[in-house]
Order: structure tokens, then sequence, then C-alpha cells
């Protein structure tokens, strides 16, 4: 088939059409408006990638345009989208169409509120790392793959699972269509509220997930209150991880440093030592839940298990090391929820604990943007000694409760906690040239952040010159 992707430059729609060529089908792609690292990611691929929406993008004999999820694609008002529908080209989403094309294959769920794109990079690399071929659709840059998507020759294929919406008036959840023959659920906390007003309404497609998992097959579930509540749903065989002892799988002896260690500790007292690089208590987590589904599975063994949590290097923008001769520490995390803000500040406190901690937020998803979540502002931060806040984008602001710049400030200063908005990335640079040289800086977003991630590293280099 031939196959147009418009909106390429999301993470699950490349990794979407890489599986797609990687299954023999020609593909191409379009967006606008996209930032690193997905925008230069996505031009290197090696397949057709125009930068702005045109009927003419689309190739002859199209056979399949795949549409993507983001609000400033248009929906049916895309260019691309009514060139498709006027000569009888079908139009789908990346979601529905991997949910029709991987039916044959061994299908392995991660999904969660957060640590989903960690774990499935986890799950595939340590796969490849001990001699198997899986498929594979990860919604993030790992290092450590060749590429965020693969159809692969052995029967397993992982796929981080979405509980966000299918698209523009569908509104399943992404990974209903996946149907798992197994499933590694992370966590369960309040996200999306945009879609998702209560508890409730975000819990139930988890809740339908679990009832897809077919009877025996595995169901890899975090040990949490909220997880526990629903875990009755399944069929499949149940068993539980932690980082502290739990009746599963479970983390000893954690130690933290540049490289941390842990001794992973299963049932019958079966026991790993680990060791990674990734910074975190959210990945030791991440490590012992990943870890305990390849082994109940069978799938690696021991000393490949270990080797591959060694060399995994992490994902992109989770927690990422930006500078390696700036005596200020740089970091980048995803803050696409407060619980991902949460677990970046949390590590940062933890790996450099006599720092003060610099934050540089931006408010991207709609959840940060709600007047509805304006109360995850209240907390956020604590720990941190100083915020500067970029302005929210307003892409998609008429569709839900937009909060302004000023009301997000405001919410933060009454927390006591220093902040200072930064419309401009001079105006973010400025306030970052002059620090005092004994902090650390994390970078917080889902979205573009200014250029911030792309600019700040050399002048951190410059400015703060010195061993890390």
């Amino acid at each position: 088939m031939r196959i147009h992707f418009t909106g390429v430059a999301g993470a699950g729609m490349s990794a979407a059409a890489l599986m797609m060529r990687d299954a023999g089908h020609q593909v191409s792609g379009s967006d606008e408006d996209v930032f690193p690292p997905m925008s230069t990611y996505v031009a290197g691929l090696g397949f057709p990638f125009h930068t702005q929406f045109s009927a003419a993008n689309l190739p002859d004999g199209l056979d399949l345009l795949v549409l993507g999820t983001s609000a400033k694609l248009g929906g049916d008002g895309n260019a691309e989208v009514a060139e498709a529908r006027r000569r009888g080209v079908r139009v789908t989403t990346f979601a529905e169409l991997i949910g029709e094309t991987i039916r044959p294959r061994e299908t392995i769920v991660v999904a969660g509120s957060f640590g989903k794109s960690t774990c499935t990079g986890l799950m595939a690399h340590a796969l490849r790392a001990s001699g198997r071929d899986p498929g594979w659709m990860l919604g993030a840059i790992a290092p450590a793959l060749p590429a965020t998507g693969h159809w692969g020759t052995s029967p397993e294929v992982v796929l981080e699972g979405d509980e966000y919406v299918v698209g523009n008036g569908d509104t399943r959840s992404k990974f209903a269509l996946y149907h798992p023959d197994h499933l590694l659920l992370t966590s369960l906390v309040h996200d999306h509220v945009n879609v998702f007003p209560t508890f409730e309404s975000y819990e139930a497609p988890f809740r339908a997930l679990l009832r897809d998992v077919p009877a025996g097959g595995l169901v890899m579930l975090r040990d949490h209150p909220a997880i526990r509540a629903v875990a009755g749903e399944t069929k499949g065989r149940v068993v539980w991880y932690d980082t502290e002892p739990c009746d599963g799988w479970s983390a000893r002896d954690v130690s933290f440093g540049e490289v941390s260690r842990f001794t992973l500790v299963g049932p019958g007292d079966r026991r790993v030592p680990i060791a990674t690089s990734l910074l975190g208590a959210h990945n030791i987590e991440n490590i012992v839940g990943v870890s305990a589904f390849l082994l109940e599975l069978g799938l690696v063994d021991e000393g490949a298990l270990a080797d591959a949590m060694a060399g995994f290097t992490g994902i992109r923008r989770r927690l990422d090391r930006l500078t390696t001769a700036s005596a200020v520490p740089l970091v980048e995390g995803f803050g696409s929820s407060y619980e991902k803000a949460r677990s970046a500040i949390e590590a940062l406190r933890l790996h450099y604990p006599d720092r003060p901690l610099v934050v540089v937020f931006e408010p991207h998803t709609f959840s940060w943007r709600s007047r509805d979540a304006l109360s995850w502002y209240d907390t956020v931060f604590e720990g941190a000694s100083r915020v500067l806040l970029a302005p929210p984008p307003a892409h998609g602001a008429e569709s839900h409760n937009q909060s302004s710049f000023e009301e997000i400030l405001a919410r933060i200063a009454a927390t006591g906690v220093a902040v200072e908005g930064v419309p401009t990335a001079e105006r973010a640079i400025d306030a970052l040239s002059g620090l005092a040289g004994d902090e650390a800086v994390l970078l917080l977003s889902s979205g573009p952040l200014l250029g911030l991630p792309d600019s700040l590293p050399p002048v951190f280099e410059r400015c703060y010159a010195g061993a890390a």
C-alpha cells in the first residue's frame, strides 16, 4: 500500500509510519510548526517529508491517509484530508491502523499514566539485546533503539498504549484498539482532564483494557491502591511489582548515584543484580516492572537482562542530560502531567540534594492549561527554589477552559516559590546566564519550551565551564 501520514512528526505517528515501512508499504508524511527533537528526527528517516500541508503532497495511487490527533492539524479541514476524501481514499488514525495490522502477532501493551515510554523502550531494547527481533511502537526517541517504530520478525510486538482519544470524533482510548495478549500497567492517576473530567471517566478505559486481556495472558501490575481497585477486572494472570517489598517483584538495597544499583527480588527469593545510569526512583520502578515482566514470560535470561538494563541510555526528554562540561547540571524532563513533573523534580532533588533547583516550565498540554487543573500548581514545584514560567500555547485554547499566563503565574506565586515569567527565549537565557553556579537546572515541558533545549546547552558550557 501507499500510505501518507498527515501530522507525521507526532511521536506515535512517526513510529507507526516506520512500522508500516518495515512491513513493506510505501510511506510519506507531512507536518507543520514542529520542533526538535521530533522535527529533526523525522526529517532524517528517509521517506518523503513535507513541512507544509498541501493537497500536492499526496502521491499518485494513494491507498490510505493516516491523520494525527493534534488540534493544529485542522481535522477534516486539513487540505490533505480534503484531497484524500475527494479521491475516495480512506482516512484513518494510526491507532486504528496499528490495531488492524498487528492482529496475528503476540501483542504486549505497556500502559499507564506515566512510565509507559520508558518501559516500552526498555522492553524492546532488552528483547533485542537477548537476540530477538520484536516489533515495537514507541512514542518517544530512545537512543538505544535504532528507531521509534519497527515491524520485526519475532512473534511479539511491544506497543506503548496511550489512553488518550483515538481522534477527532472518536473518543475511544488508543489502547482500546490493540487487544493485548499481555499487559504491563505502570500507574493510574488522573490525567488528560480535558477529555476525562473525573477520575472515574479516566479510569474506565483502563478497566476495559484489563478486561481485554485473555485468560492466561500475563498482567503485570504496579502495587498501588488505584490499580488494586481495578485488578479484579482481568481474566489474565496477575503478577505485582513495586520498589518496596510486595507480593511479587521488588527492588532491594537501592544505591543512587551516577550509576544506581539494586537487587531485583522475585518470587522464590529469585535475585538479579541490576545497574542503571537512569536518574530517579521512578526509573528503578520502571526497570523492576519491565524486568519482572520479561522474566515471568521467559523472554530473556537473567544475564542478558542485567546487561540490557545497564546498557539502556534512557529516553530523549526524560531526564536527558544536556551538558557535559558545565558545572551547573542542565537536564531536560518531560512535564506533560503532574505526576511526570513531580517525578522529574524528585529525581533532580535525589541526585543533586545540595544544589538549589531551578525549574524552567512550559504548561503545554491541555491539562496544564486548564483552569480545572490549576490546583496542580499548588504543590508541583515543591523542592524547587525558583521557577521560570514560559507562556502556555494558544492552539486549541477555545476547546477547553484555558487559564491565562497571569493566572498560572499568580497560582505559583501564592505557594511561596519564587517565580518569574519568561515570555521569550531571550528573557529565559538572560535569567539563566547569571546563576551563582551551584544550582541544578531542569527544563520541563512536553512542547518546544521556547527552543531552550537547543539554545541553552552552549550558553551553559560557556558561562559555567568546569567539571560537570
